[in-house]
């Protein structure tokens, strides 16, 4: 029997105030404003916008890497830590949306693969079929987060030029890595 892990460790918490903060970064989000012009813009809201948005996405690596670290792995932790992760960048792209500062369209199919395959692998994980995270999974996170941050920071626009290809990229590496999960469950036996 493994050591006994108390829920209320340092991981658990991070997870936590992430989920708790996710309003104060949509808050400066959508109070700094768009970034086409309609009403004027404020700049230095933004840009903490763009600081709340990756110190949250932080300690999504950071509560991950001490859990495991630690061996404070917890039932707890293992289902709030991905609501957190997708409330976060679903929040964060639906306010871009609002904003009129990402296209409604990536959202979207972002949003149907995310919730689909979370819901698909709880389906699955009631048969005891477990499907861990993939490396296209992780390189999907990675994408999304860079492209989200692109269009949250307050760049002029001639940096679209790396922002549109890295949204394109984001999208296509969901959708293809939200496949490959429906491909290789198949192949998996079931526990």
């Amino acid at each position: 029997m493994g050591k006994a892990v108390h829920r209320y460790n340092v991981p658990n918490v991070l997870t936590t105030v992430r989920i708790l903060l996710i309003p104060v970064f949509v808050w400066l989000l959508i109070a700094a404003g768009p970034l086409d012009g309609s009403r004027e813009l404020d700049t230095p809201l933004r840009w903490w916008a763009l600081v709340a948005f990756c110190v949250l996405m932080g300690t999504d690596q950071l509560d991950g890497f001490l859990a495991r670290r630690y061996e404070v792995i917890t039932d707890y932790g293992k289902l709030a830590d991905p609501i957190a992760d997708k409330a976060l960048m679903i929040s964060a792209m639906v306010s871009l949306n609002i904003l009129g500062d990402l296209w409604w369209w990536v959202t979207i199919v972002i949003v149907i693969r995310e919730l689909g395959i979370t819901f698909w692998r709880m389906a699955l994980a009631r048969r005891g079929k477990v499907v861990p995270a993939s490396k296209g999974g992780k390189l999907k996170t990675v994408l999304q987060t860079f492209a989200v941050a692109m269009v949250i920071a307050p760049l002029p626009d001639w940096t679209d030029w790396i922002t549109v290809p890295l949204i394109l990229l984001a999208v296509a590496v969901t959708v293809i890595t939200g496949v490959q999960y429906l491909l290789d469950s198949r192949n998996r036996p079931e526990n």
